[in-house]
């Protein structure tokens, strides 16, 4: 069972959805196919893999046992939807920041910032930093909770089992902004490793859906 919940202005709202039972947790630092459909490209000095040239920026920022290119799937479809993406090799969070202006700088007005593990602590220091500067965030199995955040919608992601689910509960319920949720998974696959499960289509969905919902009209 794949439970949700969603803080809103009025009160916090329980929305359960039947997908199938997760599978065991595995770890990887590469795509499962040997490589990347990425335009290798340099980010202030930085290796980092682009896919597309919509209009709506996304920077994915990997776990540290992973690279930039283990966003190989996720990244196509994003870019599939009409987005610009950017898979930061230096998950630090001024080399993030680096990638968002770049994207601005292209003319792309608003960026979603997607991160797993230390990549999602890294735009949590970010976005405390600059509450402003991502226009959505969606982060996959945080390992610490924050102050500081600004209204931007987010999607924190986590599986019932792993050490850190309470994390994701604890930011979803305390993170400012109407449009924040929490989506606790089956099994204890951590971060990343969600997507060398049963849970990776209907998380990728979710991702989707929420990149889809509040980009820029």
């Amino acid at each position: 069972m794949l439970q949700s919940l969603r803080r809103t202005a009025m009160a916090p709202v329980v929305v359960l959805a039947l997908v199938s039972c997760g599978g065991s947790p595995q770890t990887t630092n590469s795509t499962s196919g040997g490589g990347s459909s990425g335009k290798s490209i340099s980010v202030a000095g930085a290796p980092a893999l682009r896919w597309g040239e919509g209009d709506y920026g996304v920077v994915l920022a990997h776990g540290a046992a992973f690279d930039a290119a283990s966003w190989e799937r996720q990244a196509v479809a994003i870019a599939d939807q009409g987005a610009s993406v950017i898979a930061v090799e230096d998950i630090d969070p001024d080399a993030i920041r680096d990638a968002v202006e770049q994207l601005q700088a292209e003319g792309v007005a608003d960026v979603a910032l997607v991160g797993a593990s230390a990549g999602a602590d890294a735009i949590l220091d970010l976005a405390t930093q600059d509450p402003e500067l991502a226009d959505q965030l969606i982060l996959l199995s945080p390992n610490a909770t924050v102050e500081g955040l600004g209204d931007e919608p987010k999607l924190f992601v986590a599986s019932k089992d792993e050490p850190v689910a309470h994390v994701s509960m604890e930011l979803a319920a305390s993170s400012p902004g109407e449009e924040n949720e929490v989506t606790i998974l089956p099994g204890s696959a951590h971060a990343q490793n969600i997507f060398a499960t049963d849970q990776a289509a209907p998380v990728l969905g979710a991702m989707l859906h929420r990149l889809k919902r509040f980009a820029a009209p």
